[in-house]
């Protein structure tokens, strides 16, 4: 069996909408110098998802998320993002998870789909879409064998587009807190 390897961003991959502008919009993949805008982002996500972030939350994000993207921006994620008026306005995260082979994922590589956000005077203008096609392009390029993600109601109808299929559960979904 032929080695499956991550695409290296040195050799960037250019989505089929990079770089192209569409009504003063333009798709790419985010870099280091766009930690400060993916924080904004990530906040404003968090915010739409939940209602609110308390001022301890906000700086425990604020502390926690430049190392974090410093480290894996590029390498174990990848940040799909739309640019307008000199700022990131949407973005959607590829986090590459590699795990133990198995009979349904030979290769042991899949992506899951995390944050996916548009500011809201963008939304409903196929901006999420272009975002998600991108990263499925990126995602058979790097030879993943899957894509997860866990859907809102308001995405469900664009991933399920896109391609995305109900999952199929043999499992119950658990989880431990501390």
């Amino acid at each position: 069996m032929e080695k499956i390897s991550l695409i290296e961003l040195d050799e960037p991959f250019l989505p089929k909408s990079a770089d192209v502008v569409s009504n003063e919009i333009t798709y790419d993949i985010a870099n280091l110098n766009d930690i400060p805008e993916l924080i904004r982002l990530r906040i404003l996500y968090m915010i739409d998802d939940f209602g609110s972030v308390s001022d301890e939350e906000r700086e425990g994000m604020e502390k926690q998320l430049p190392d974090y993207f410093e480290r894996e921006l590029g390498k174990k994620l990848v940040a799909f993002v739309a640019r307008a008026e000199g700022r990131l306005v949407a973005a959607a995260y590829l986090h590459i998870i590699e795990m133990p082979a198995n009979s349904i994922l030979l290769n042991g590589i899949y992506g899951e789909v995390l944050s996916v956000y548009t500011e809201h005077e963008y939304r409903g203008k196929g901006i999420c879409t272009k975002l998600i096609q991108n990263l499925i392009d990126y995602g058979k390029k790097a030879g993943l064998g899957r894509i997860d993600l866990s859907a809102t109601a308001e995405g469900y109808l664009i991933y399920s587009k896109l391609g995305f299929k109900d999952k199929e559960k043999r499992y119950t979904d658990m989880r431990y807190n501390f």
